[in-house]
């Protein structure tokens, strides 16, 4: 069974994926991705997967059946999880060493039907269609009383991690509230505590107001990059109105956010030529609820630069493209 390990040093956790196990040459291996028709996330491969927990079907007719075809979104669990929903999580110290089972869920939405089709080539009843699953699953999961966050994620390209072409996002339920999600809670806690006011509605105020790093706005949400990019061409997404859960978004608010996704993600596959990318959900931990100091958010990582060991020793992150410049170049790119 994974794992979940405690640094003893750290507010963090690991995953020690044991069902994962892999031998150090198995890391350098250039695998080709499975083409359209021997994918198993495309249609008529229904069988080749965990039975689906969520899906998008027409109402009537023989292709409303489960686990078959006719389907223009699926979810179903990894079939590889890096946690397991089974069991109890039988936490316990061991001197410095804090572990527990790892529990949690793991499931893969399958975005389309269509082998190969970029996420920001999609429509916005598409894309809208996405963020609709992601919500549904959030409530479903977020019934669990085990788990304490729902990570929402999606790798494109080969740098960024993604093992299939076909396009899909995961989505990881977990018992812990991840480190990042804890140190971003804490320091928009103490903005609101010093300031009274959200600081993420803060910055949508001031980059609508001098529209240096805004990429694109639709009067309801907002695409910048951030003013401390981390990487060449960070980006967030963001809601003008104020929303701390995610999973409590409206359809009209998922409608606007499907909109102003599909903008980002298509001047970056047009302005740079298709790059690897990673996109992250981050909203508030279940126990928290709807705060007036959190506003939740998406993130889009792309993959054109790679830590090293600055990097990775001090916790300092080099951008060699200010967002100012990230910014006026996407602003110029027609989606």
């Amino acid at each position: 069974m994974p794992e979940l390990r405690k640094d003893p040093f750290v507010d963090r956790w690991v995953v020690i994926a044991t069902d994962r196990s892999r031998r150090p040459q198995d890391y350098t291996v250039d695998r080709e991705l499975p083409r359209a028709g021997l994918c198993p996330f495309c249609p008529g491969q229904e069988t080749k997967t965990p039975p689906e927990v969520y899906a998008h079907r027409p109402a009537d007719g023989p292709a409303s059946r489960a686990n078959a075809a006719g389907w223009s979104l699926r979810v179903f669990p990894n079939k590889y999880p890096a946690l397991k929903v089974e069991g109890t999580l039988d936490r316990e110290g061991d001197g410095p060493f804090d572990r527990m089972n790892g529990i949690g869920a793991h499931e893969v939405i399958v975005e389309t039907p269509v082998h190969g089709k970029r996420l920001g080539a999609m429509s916005i009843d598409e894309i809208e269609q996405l963020l609709v699953a992601y919500r549904e699953r959030i409530v479903d999961l977020k019934r669990d009383v085990r788990f304490r966050y729902v990570m929402v994620f999606r790798n494109h390209g080969r740098a960024a991690g993604a093992s299939l072409e076909h396009p899909h996002s995961q989505l990881v339920a977990l018992p812990v509230v991840p480190s990042t999600v804890s140190r971003e809670l804490a320091g928009m806690q103490a903005y609101y505590e010093h300031k009274e006011r959200c600081v993420m509605c803060d910055i949508v105020h001031k980059e609508r107001r001098d529209k240096t790093r805004l990429v694109y706005d639709n009067g309801e949400h907002v695409v910048v990059a951030p003013w401390a990019s981390r990487f060449p061409f960070e980006l967030w997404i963001t809601p003008r109105q104020h929303r701390a859960s995610f999973e409590l978004a409206q359809s009209a608010e998922l409608r606007g956010l499907a909109d102003a996704l599909k903008t980002a993600l298509s001047k970056l596959e047009r302005g740079l030529d298709d790059p690897p990318y990673n996109v992250s959900l981050h909203t508030v931990p279940f126990a928290v609820g709807e705060v007036a100091y959190y506003h939740y958010y998406l993130e889009i990582m792309p993959s054109l630069s790679a830590p090293a060991g600055f990097e990775w020793g001090s916790g300092f992150h080099i951008n060699p493209t200010p967002p100012e410049e990230a910014a006026r170049f996407l602003r110029e790119v027609t989606p």
